[in-house]
């Protein structure tokens, strides 16, 4: 199954027999959570789900958005009405980045069929509604381990091994700012594939051809064993559905910078190269 579905694909799965589960993830990194756009107007049946309570645990030594409890998560996805044997959609504003993470953790956990609305609740045309739905409860139970997942250790291996992507801001990989974390910089050996390059002005992924063409420039190949970190683990989830829809599986690292920076004994490079 393809890892995004359109918004006239989801119109019509929508209308068949066996609709998909809707998920709405909106959220935004250092703001106000996005519940009440939920409740102005959603896609008719989507259910809404935090990504700071739901889809993580609480910020620490882990990182800023470490994996969620397994039965917070779980909770979160039965009562969203979510069952094995039902497909998923998720959605967000349109960045793509907390959709993308609802994906990745779905998919990590067992779930065997979810999607992307590509380009979000901006690429939906069809109704919308306030009315907050009441889904039957699903029967969903987490299973960890269904997707490759790094930790500190292990992407400091794979960059020196394989590929490490850093899904981050070129300015933050080169270290010359630094907003939220306590060091500027990137892992070493880390390669700098900024996500928000992996789309359109509109938030929709590029074609898969051009992706392919575009990891292949930083090293990508079908055999290449392929990581992929970030700030927190949110958009580096962005840069691993990039990679799923041009055909290249990769594991993700979590924790990520936030996790990477804090202790003082990890190595830190600066600069526009990977070492």
């Amino acid at each position: 199954m393809n890892a995004i579905i359109t918004a006239p694909e989801l119109a019509s799965d929508l209308a068949g027999p066996n609709p998909p589960v809707l998920l709405d993830v909106r959220w935004q990194l250092g703001g106000p959570r996005l519940r009440s756009e939920y409740e102005k107007a959603h896609i008719p049946g989507a259910v809404f789900v935090d990504l700071d309570s739901e889809l993580a645990g609480p910020a620490g030594a882990e990182g800023r958005h470490p994996l969620p409890d397994p039965g917070v998560f779980g909770a979160a996805m039965r009562a969203a009405g979510v069952s094995e044997d039902r497909d998923v959609v998720v959605y967000d504003g349109g960045q793509g980045w907390a959709a993308a993470r609802a994906w990745w953790l779905l998919g990590y956990s067992g779930h065997p069929s979810v999607r992307v609305l590509d380009g979000g609740f901006g690429a939906w045309s069809g109704p919308v509604s306030s009315e907050l739905p009441s889904p039957a409860p699903g029967t969903f139970v987490p299973s960890a381990g269904a997707r490759p997942l790094l930790d500190a250790d292990g992407a400091a291996a794979l960059a020196r091994t394989g590929v490490l992507l850093d899904a981050r801001a070129g300015e933050r990989y080169r270290g010359e700012v630094e907003p939220i974390d306590p060091v500027g910089g990137h892992i070493p050996g880390a390669v700098s594939a900024p996500t928000a390059e992996n789309v359109s002005d509109d938030g929709r992924f590029l074609p898969s051809a051009e992706l392919a063409d575009r990891f292949k420039s930083f090293g990508v190949t079908p055999a290449s064993e392929v990581g992929v970190y970030c700030g927190s683990g949110v958009s580096g989830a962005h840069e691993v559905l990039a990679l799923a829809v041009a055909g290249v599986p990769a594991a993700l690292y979590v924790g990520s910078w936030s996790e990477w920076s804090q202790d003082g004994d990890r190595p830190v490079a600066v600069g526009p190269d990977p070492q």
